[in-house]
């Protein structure tokens, strides 16, 4: 084999190893849209732990395998139900709970979801998840109650009254879902952990 083509076949073959990486490892997102304020602002960036549910074949909804499912209070990224856009929303509900939704406040098995205001900020307790909500817009379209069909998983906005969610496109399957997001990147402010 000549130079040229051992070249050629170690661009190849890198090319095909970080291509794997960033499907299946990890990725990061620029975020366009403020459905995640106050937790994530528009223009932050998402750093992806893309096999934090299992390892998927690049480019498709399937997993090679799978590890534990999302929770509740975790943010994740997805390909959106409606389209080819990517979406960065938190998992409220999975697989067999029932959930509801009232003026953009939980209801997890007819229980009212922990919440608790501190400083003029509305915290709610998802799992072992505490994070900043807004209902500054009236909280959103209301929801159910409904039990989440096996597989899948219910997920919304922290923005409550500006979110496209969930609440309007419906559960989304585990195979949608591309990662776990694990911290985010603000221009001014640097690096933080989500």
């Amino acid at each position: 084999m000549n130079q040229r083509a051992r070249d050629l076949l170690f661009t190849a073959t890198l090319f095909g190893v970080l291509s794997l990486t960033r499907s299946s490892l990890a990725d990061h997102y620029h975020v366009p849209s403020g459905s995640m304020q106050p937790t994530v602002e528009p223009g932050d960036h998402i750093f992806v732990q893309k096999f934090a549910y299992g390892l998927r074949l690049p480019g498709a909804h399937d997993y090679l395998l799978r590890s534990s499912p999302p929770q509740p209070g975790e943010v994740i990224v997805l390909d959106s139900p409606e389209g080819e856009h990517v979406l960065l929303k938190r998992v409220v509900a999975g697989p067999g709970e029932v959930i509801e939704v009232r003026a953009g406040l939980l209801l997890r098995e007819g229980v009212p979801v922990k919440l608790r205001l501190e400083q003029g900020q509305f915290l709610e307790l998802l799992g072992h998840h505490e994070h900043p909500i807004r209902l500054d817009s009236g909280g959103g379209p209301d929801f159910g109650p409904v039990r989440v069909p096996a597989d899948r998983f219910l997920v919304m906005g922290d923005h409550r009254g500006n979110s496209h969610d969930g609440r309007a496109f419906g559960f989304v399957e585990r195979g949608r879902i591309l990662g776990r997001a694990v911290g985010l990147y603000r221009p001014r402010q640097g690096f933080a952990p989500l």
